[in-house]
């Protein structure tokens, strides 16, 4: 027994850091903040503040939704697609490449789109709390909308988390499914 837990603890410890996958995340990263920042910037200041706070809830779901599409592929199972895919099911080839890749598409889900939402959503709420600077104390005003942002993405992503856990397959498949659409 001990033996065995000492192979797989070696195991682990030889497995390879890919540094070409940590630039290229990187720079993908930061052209997809470009991105994101330009769109979220363009956008806010020409509109009211009822569409700044379905933007900024728009944001928060988005990077939610990436959270747990992140827990969900590192959590599931990859047998079933593999049958799946040998029955020529649509999605299933793409459902064994992203368990396959666990640890990147987690990676790219969590840190890089969720972290980007999460900037994103603070800068939004900073265009929120101006608005609402005049009505109430600046001070008050960029509290509660932190406050409302920390929450909403705080308590969301715990939700989707158990969601996630529970149901991998499910999650991992429609989320591989959605993307055989744009792939031939």
């Amino acid at each position: 027994m001990k033996k065995e837990i000492k192979k797989q603890i070696q195991a682990k410890s030889k497995q390879k850091i890919d540094f070409s996958w940590i630039a290229r995340i990187t720079i993908l990263a930061f052209f997809i903040s470009i991105a994101f920042s330009s769109l979220s910037e363009s956008v806010i200041k020409n509109v009211n503040i009822y569409v700044a706070i379905i933007i900024l809830l728009a944001f928060i779901a988005f990077g939610i939704l990436f959270d747990m599409i992140g827990v969900a592929v590192t959590g599931a199972s990859e047998e079933p697609f593999h049958s799946m895919s040998s029955r020529k099911v649509k999605g299933a080839k793409q459902a064994v490449y992203l368990k396959k890749n666990a640890d990147k598409v987690s990676s790219f889900c969590n840190d890089v789109i969720g972290d980007i939402c999460g900037i994103i959503s603070g800068s939004v709420g900073v265009t929120i709390s101006l608005f609402l600077s005049q009505y109430i104390n600046l001070f008050l005003s960029s509290l509660l909308v932190t406050a409302f942002i920390a929450a909403l993405t705080i308590g969301g992503k715990a939700i989707f988390k158990s969601v996630a856990i529970n149901q991998s397959n499910e999650i991992l498949y429609g989320f591989a499914k959605f993307i055989s659409i744009f792939k031939k």
